[in-house]
């Protein structure tokens, strides 16, 4: 049962061999804040198995978030998605607990699998450290042979 975005399991009418929670909670569920670099699109999509194990509850499923994102080596905007396919947590739970609210452990656990450094393909040649051209686009006409001149005093040590 979701609510108002929250993943939310009734844990007194849950299947004795577990059930099938498959949806997308809310885009507010992930409180991210502006960020410029990671923006989602759309909630985060679940395919997850709750079982009840005596006296916890066992959730393993994947998750996953799409995502417009800013490639930290060009400045291109380009789409990827964060997957945590192997999702596990354990809840403990009691003959009182009726409902149990997973949202929180879903939240945490896409976003630990965003990508701190994005980029839009392995071989992203990133921009002229001289005259900031895209070099994915082709070469700059600066010829950048100086290359980065914050290192030129370590060069001159040569």
């Amino acid at each position: 049962m979701e609510t108002q975005g929250r993943l939310i399991v009734d844990v007194a009418r849950l299947d004795r061999g577990g059930e099938w929670y498959r949806g997308e909670t809310s885009p507010d569920v992930l409180e991210l804040g502006a960020s410029e670099i990671v923006t989602p699109v759309g909630g985060i999509v679940y395919a997850l198995n709750i079982q009840a194990l005596g006296s916890e509850l066992l959730v393993r499923g994947e998750l996953r978030l799409k995502l417009t994102c800013v490639c930290s080596r060009c400045g291109e905007t380009f789409e990827a998605e964060a997957v945590e396919s192997e999702f596990v947590c354990s809840e403990e739970i009691h003959e009182t607990t009726d409902f149990l609210d997973l949202t929180d452990e879903i939240r945490e656990a896409i976003i630990l699998a965003l990508p701190s450094y994005p980029v839009c393909r392995e071989t992203c040649r990133g921009l002229c450290l001289t005259c900031g051209a895209n070099l994915n686009k082709g070469a700059c006409s600066c010829g950048g042979a100086d290359g980065d001149r914050r290192w030129a005093a370590l060069k001159a040590l040569k």
